[in-house]
């Protein structure tokens, strides 16, 4: 199965789609019946502040996919997850300031 590979580059997949099924089920849960998908990143372009609290929620996925391949031992997966993290942190700070 692909999912029991160690290898950086699966990591790095998994950790870049992870905080996308994570937003989509964040915007089902908090945002679906009032704001149309338009509406949900109008309200975050405008928002700036709301970048933070929407971001750590998304990324909660990936702390778990890490959690689990360093404690199966397949570091280079669990590398790969936390680059993606890593990048996702770094432009989310981003596009608050800017």
């Amino acid at each position: 199965m692909i999912l029991k590979k160690d290898n950086l580059r699966l990591g790095l997949l998994l950790g870049l789609v992870a905080p996308i099924i994570s937003l989509v089920i964040y915007y089902f849960v908090k945002f679906y019946p009032l704001y149309t998908v338009g509406d949900f990143f109008y309200f975050l372009r405008t928002n700036k502040q709301q970048i933070t609290a929407v971001s750590v929620p998304c990324l909660v996925l990936n702390i778990a996919l890490f959690t689990f391949y360093i404690n199966s031992h397949r570091d280079n997966t669990a590398k790969g997850i936390f680059g993606a993290t890593l990048i996702y942190a770094i432009l989310a700070l981003l596009f608050k300031f800017i």
